[in-house]
């Protein structure tokens, strides 16, 4: 399974969705499902453009974890 650490990282850097949302370029909805682990996939521009936002790595966004 693959989780999405976006809510952690914009806890760390201290930003808002909307925030996010702006630099980002992407609707506060669609970033709001990401955040929430709701999505199916992901671009890899969206996900290039969220880690420079937030100055990170494409490591602290997603996580692999086995299913139980």
């Amino acid at each position: 399974m693959i989780l999405i650490n976006l809510d952690v990282m914009m806890a760390r850097r201290k930003i808002s969705l909307g925030e996010l949302s702006d630099k980002v370029g992407i609707t506060p909805a669609n970033l709001s499902i990401l955040k929430n682990n709701k999505a199916r996939a992901i671009r890899f521009s969206t996900l290039d453009a969220i880690c420079k936002a937030l100055g990170c790595r494409v490591e602290d966004i997603l996580e692999y974890k086995e299913d139980s």
